[in-house]
């Protein structure tokens, strides 16, 4: 796997940053679209491996995986699978998926479904070696508003969250076969996805489920540590963040809290009167560069190790920003297709450039390339370049 990949949700290391871009000196008046692909509905993120994009999304009532030629967009191999699926009524606005983002590695692509569906196609011709429901294990296979976590896979094993409203599993499997290692029943998933890190010695699963954030030996399962956490609607969403030895989580409704992990304790450093909801900041050297969902919408920058303000940008941007750092840049894609372009050490916010890229919400991640940004729309993916 090249340095150059974005093989999964928030890239190579999970933390939103392409440390492998080169700044450009300047950003043009316009992108340049390269090529645009229709490739169906879903927030599902591209990850990009090599000369291939893979994106994961809907078309009527299948779910779709298919891989394209990062250099022109043209099809290199589709695959797809039933998937009819009953939205909830509070949730019709954002569609019946995918909102799980793929995950590319070691010649092979695991994708999650809305609905709970875990698959694993080969990366090079879309074959299907294996897939799984669980329709056997729970009442009910996703969260209230279908699943969002991203699958891992982290020391030969597998991870994800597994299950329904109040009643699941985190779990490993082997990526090649889909055999469980291990599974660690208790809450259902929230709308997270894990990352994991080495604390107090210990390898562990750290995520938000739909009612803590936990820590989870990576080697066997077992309990570490949990946080009660609790969002109206049980939305925990937020991709946790680490900085130093400090765990930074926040959540609909919950002040930004940075932790420490003392033994099967944790231990608050600091807390903050700001919130985000759906938008997982970015860490930046020793800022957050983040989108709060309050004042209708608004950009702001954090000192990560005490949470003091170091600029906020004005209100009413929208619903949501998915934030991306590349080089000395912050590339910030609203629901409503705006890109900012932000300096990443900027005193204040004043957005280097600001481009129009998409005529539908754009609810995934931008993902930057050798060959420019992959944006996702409601149906079609599109790549920009700088000229």
């Amino acid at each position: 796997m090249s340095s150059e990949d974005w093989p999964q949700w928030r890239g190579p290391e999970r933390t939103g940053v392409a440390s492998w871009v080169s700044s450009p000196p300047s950003w043009p008046d316009a992108l340049v679209k390269r090529w645009q692909v229709s490739v169906g509905e879903g927030h599902s993120s591209p990850a990009v491996v090599g000369e291939l994009v893979y994106q994961f999304s809907r078309e009527g009532e299948d779910e779709v995986v298919r891989a394209l030629r990062l250099a022109d967009g043209e099809t290199a191999w589709r695959a797809s699978y039933r998937a009819p699926y009953q939205m909830n009524p509070s949730a019709t606005a954002h569609g019946k998926g995918p909102k799980s983002s793929p995950l590319v590695t070691d010649g092979r692509v695991f994708v999650l479904g809305i609905d709970g569906m875990l698959s694993c196609y080969d990366a090079e011709d879309g074959g299907l070696v294996w897939q799984h429901d669980f329709k056997n294990l729970y009442p009910a296979t996703s969260p209230l508003y279908g699943h969002a976590t991203s699958p891992l896979l982290a020391q030969g094993k597998l991870i994800t969250h597994i299950g329904g409203p109040g009643n699941g599993s985190i779990c490993a499997l082997e990526p090649e076969t889909g055999m469980m290692i291990w599974h660690h029943d208790g809450d259902g998933p929230g709308y997270a996805s894990p990352i994991v890190v080495r604390l107090e010695r210990t390898r562990q699963i750290v995520t938000q489920t739909d009612a803590h954030i936990v820590g989870i030996a990576l080697s066997e399962g077992s309990s570490l540590w949990k946080i009660p956490f609790k969002t109206p609607y049980d939305q925990n969403i937020q991709t946790p963040i680490l900085h130093g030895d400090r765990l930074i989580f926040s959540g609909l409704g919950k002040r930004t809290v940075a932790v420490t992990v003392e033994g099967n304790e944790t231990r608050e450093r600091w807390k903050k009167s700001v919130t985000f909801y759906m938008s997982t900041p970015v860490l930046v050297g020793d800022r957050l560069i983040g989108f709060s969902d309050k004042k209708s919408g608004h950009f702001i920058a954090l000192e990560a190790k005490n949470g003091k303000t170091i600029w906020e940008g004005p209100p009413r941007q929208g619903d949501n920003a998915a934030i991306v750092a590349a080089g000395d840049w912050v590339l910030a894609l609203t629901d409503n297709a705006e890109l900012f372009i932000l300096r990443a050490d900027a005193d204040r916010f004043e957005p280097e450039r600001t481009y129009s890229v998409a005529d539908s919400p754009t609810w995934a991640h931008p993902v930057p390339t050798a060959e420019g940004i992959l944006i996702k729309d409601k149906t079609t993916l599109t790549l920009w370049s700088l000229g």
